[in-house]
């Protein structure tokens, strides 16, 4: 079997766009081995595929990133062979992968779940040059990259003048769904993710002002948790809106089915959040949740397509509770058929038969070597 090793700077634990990847080969008799790391703790895991975590000393970022590096190039030439594939996810796995592919000859796969360079995290501070200048240096260079999002792919070829990359979005497998009784009060308004700024997550607080009979429920952990709590208090929602923590991807999908309408109000911090098509997009329509989203361009790709909820264009808190009211208002039921054909089209098995093709490719270029 052809072993794919495939990097990854995190713990493994909730990243399922790199499961769902993983699964995938594996099940198509790819020989996989994962590498993570320690950032932010090691929790127990499981996989039918071998995995392995780098421990991290380093207690900031910055330096995280450079330890994880020089120990991932250590680790990649150690199990790298003349039959392996490297898989780098995202920029900062890239570096180390890039001279191990160079080093022994072997293919590279490029998989940019983000525009790494644009993230609001990176904006106006010298890193960013650090980072940009990497990418310049080597995206223009790989031969097989995949990212996430038509805008995203759109974005690379006009900046750096390369081959458009391969899209394969970061969807949830196919589920098949009944229709849900709706009966509980009060209605439940979901967000799903990191608790990042420009997420609109405080201005849905503030709209908690205007709807009755509705809670929000925010699942998930991030630096801004602490804030968005005192924000609640100081507007006296604090009744009206539950933090739930960061859940294991089956606790996440259980709260998500209960759900009434689902949040992805980014605004524009940048082009990878501007071109970006949220994972909890397509966690909401396999529940069968209707989406209250953003006019940001993929998010209209999904409504000009399915009628799968409303869209707004600004986040102006009154404006999100009327949005939110009409949603509530409609129900499940009234989104059902077109939430029902959206998750026959936005799922993982229509995306990964065009990962498999990429890795077929890269397989048959081992061979003619």
């Amino acid at each position: 079997m052809t072993k794919v090793l495939v990097s990854v700077f995190n713990n493994l634990y909730t990243d399922q766009r790199i499961e769902k990847v993983c699964q995938t080969l594996h099940d198509h008799y790819y020989n996989i081995h994962l590498i993570g790391n320690t950032w932010k703790g090691s929790p127990a895991l499981q996989r039918p595929y071998d995995f392995f975590r780098i421990p991290l000393k380093s207690k900031s970022l910055r330096l995280a990133y450079i330890e994880y590096n020089l120990k991932l190039y250590q680790q990649l030439l150690h199990q790298a062979d003349t039959n392996t594939i490297l898989l780098a996810n995202d920029l900062d796995t890239l570096l180390p992968n890039y001279l191990v592919a160079k080093k022994l000859g072997i293919p590279l796969v490029f998989d940019s779940h983000e525009i790494f360079t644009e993230m609001p995290a990176l904006q106006g501070r010298w890193t960013q040059k650090v980072w940009k200048m990497l990418e310049l240096k080597l995206v223009p260079k790989l031969e097989w990259m995949i990212t996430e999002s038509e805008s995203y792919a759109k974005w690379f070829v006009e900046e750096y003048s390369v081959h458009k990359p391969l899209v394969i979005s970061n969807l949830p497998r196919r589920v098949s769904m009944p229709k849900k009784k709706e009966s509980h009060v009060p209605k439940i308004v979901l967000y799903q993710g990191t608790l990042n700024p420009y997420r609109g997550i405080p201005e849905t607080i503030t709209a908690m002002k205007y709807l009755d009979n509705a809670v929000f429920k925010i699942a998930g952990d991030g630096p801004k948790k602490r804030d968005y709590q005192e924000l609640a208090l100081q507007l006296g929602v604090e009744n009206k809106v539950k933090f739930l923590g960061r859940l294991h991807p089956n606790d996440l999908r259980h709260e998500t089915l209960k759900a009434d309408v689902g949040i992805s109000l980014e605004q524009n911090a940048g082009a990878s959040y501007l071109y970006s098509l949220p994972n909890k997009v397509g966690d909401y329509i396999q529940a069968r949740v209707p989406v209250l989203m953003i006019n940001f361009p993929e998010m209209l790709r999904v409504k000009n397509q399915f009628n799968v909820g409303e869209i707004i264009d600004n986040h102006e808190p009154a404006n999100i509770a009327k949005a939110l009211q009409v949603i509530l208002k409609k129900g499940r039921r009234q989104y059902y058929p077109e939430l029902e054909r959206a998750a026959d089209v936005l799922c993982w098995e229509n995306h990964e038969r065009r990962l498999l093709g990429l890795f077929e490719k890269a397989a048959q270029s081992i061979k003619t070597q």
